[in-house]
């Protein structure tokens, strides 16, 4: 069971920031981060000689902007992705 930061300060590698997110909802592995800060389109993060690490409002912040406004059928929608 992965604990929810108390700070959106609080800096955590990218094992405890997959753990974080899906604690919170929003299931990602940490080889899914690796490959989006390889590749781009993932949170933010900083290194720590070369470990990478992750605030966690930055990757909150992130996985939110990934999800989709709440729909009633599976036949909305997402103003997003309309032409």
């Amino acid at each position: 069971m992965h604990i929810l930061p108390d700070r959106p300060d609080a800096l955590l590698t990218r094992e405890a920031v997959a753990g974080a997110l899906t604690a919170a909802g929003y299931p990602v592995s940490p080889r899914t981060l690796a490959t989006k800060a390889t590749r781009g389109g993932g949170p933010p993060y900083s290194l720590f000689s070369a470990r990478a690490l992750y605030r966690w409002e930055d990757a909150l912040s992130w996985a939110r902007s990934c999800t989709s406004a709440p729909r009633r059928s599976t036949s909305e929608v997402d103003a997003r992705h309309a032409a």
